[in-house]
């Protein structure tokens, strides 16, 4: 098989079959196109990136275990890996039992302007934290990952309903949490 350049645009399915097929570097594009959006989201999800990063592992060496596992008449591939990512975190939030708090970089408040767009970050990141778990998941993938209803619908088990009614819920229940703070702050 030809190696897979960075400008080759096969699908991930393709890609999936390729590397189940033994192609080393169809995996590792693969890899390299889906690591990024399932670390983000397990990060959103979590707060903790060393959470992020043991659960964005654990998709891809469920995916090298169990590549039947996925089923493309059920939906897209990067539904299915969300979908493992959501289980993985559910059960590091489940064993840890707690929330974990977001790590601070301080480097990154090297000016005033900085300092306040980090605050301001991190306020976002907070509250999407204090969401329960059912806004904070259709808030993550469809706002922050931007992935479609019906994908987000899919990756949650739930109906397309579903997931609008709770990212309606759960805006709302962010704009009230980012107005108090900012209220707070203003007092």
């Amino acid at each position: 098989m030809d190696a897979i350049t960075a400008d080759d645009h096969r699908t991930d399915n393709t890609l999936l079959r390729l590397a189940v097929a033994g192609d080393e570097a169809a995996f590792v594009e693969l890899y390299r196109r889906r690591h990024g959006p399932l670390y983000r989201f397990a990060l959103h999800m979590s707060g903790s990136a060393a959470v992020a990063e043991e659960v964005t592992q654990e998709v891809f060496m469920a995916l090298i275990r169990k590549p039947g596992a996925f089923d493309p008449q059920r939906g897209p591939l990067a539904g299915f890996l969300y979908g493992v990512a959501r289980n993985h975190v559910l059960r590091c939030l489940e064993r840890e039992r707690r929330f974990v708090g977001l790590e601070d970089n301080p480097a990154e408040a090297t000016v005033m302007g900085d300092l306040t767009r980090s605050e301001t970050i991190g306020a976002v990141r907070q509250a999407v934290l204090s969401l329960p778990a059912d806004y904070r998941e259709v808030v993550v993938l469809c706002d922050l990952q931007e992935l479609p209803y019906a994908e987000a619908a899919g990756v949650l088990g739930v109906p397309v309903g579903t997931v609008r009614s709770r990212l309606s819920r759960g805006r709302a229940l962010l704009e009230d949490k980012l107005r108090a703070r900012s209220e707070r702050c203003l007092t």
